[in-house]
């Protein structure tokens, strides 16, 4: 369902993977309610390297999502170059916008600037997240066979789509 509904999380620490899916957990848990008639969430990434469908870590913590939701996933990733269409990208540049000139000097006044932006018509919900987050954790070869076999890569675009069904299913 697509709605104008935006939620920006910001975090204190390094954009990971491990940070990536704490935000859509804490998107999920925050949301779940008015979807819980759904069984399967399409998620449109950008090509970041924190989010790549080739990250060990991110799809190991993709598949644990999944199965602790019961929900199949779907990473349906923007290709290379192609920002323009991806609707976060624009969120950023409305953001900016809004708080252009703006002394962004502490984390209280980055978030309520961003709570007051509006996209299309609606505030977003603004919140942070202040876990310490390490760079560059992976999962062994070994241990990631299977979770590699949980992965369902489209077969004529594989780096781009990819389906996780959960445990449950």
């Amino acid at each position: 369902m697509m709605t104008g509904f935006l939620t920006i999380i910001f975090g204190v620490s390094f954009e990971t993977s491990d940070f990536i899916v704490d935000c859509v957990e804490q998107w999920w848990d925050d949301n779940k309610n008015n979807y819980s008639h759904i069984n399967q969430l399409v998620i449109n990434l950008d090509n970041g390297p924190q989010n790549s469908s080739s990250r060990t870590q991110f799809m190991k913590r993709m598949v644990e999502f999944a199965d602790k939701n019961n929900l199949e996933i779907v990473l349906a990733y923007y290709p290379p170059y192609h920002s323009k269409y991806n609707p976060i990208e624009r969120t950023w540049g409305i953001l900016e916008n809004h708080w252009n000139a703006t002394l962004l000097n502490s984390i209280e006044i980055t978030l309520e600037w961003a709570k007051t932006m509006t996209w299309k018509g609606l505030h977003p919900v603004v919140s942070l997240i202040e876990t310490t987050y390490i760079k560059g954790i992976k999962v062994g070869k070994k241990l990631f066979k299977a979770i590699s076999d949980r992965l369902d890569r489209h077969a004529s675009l594989p780096k781009y789509c990819v389906t996780i069904q959960p445990l449950d299913k």
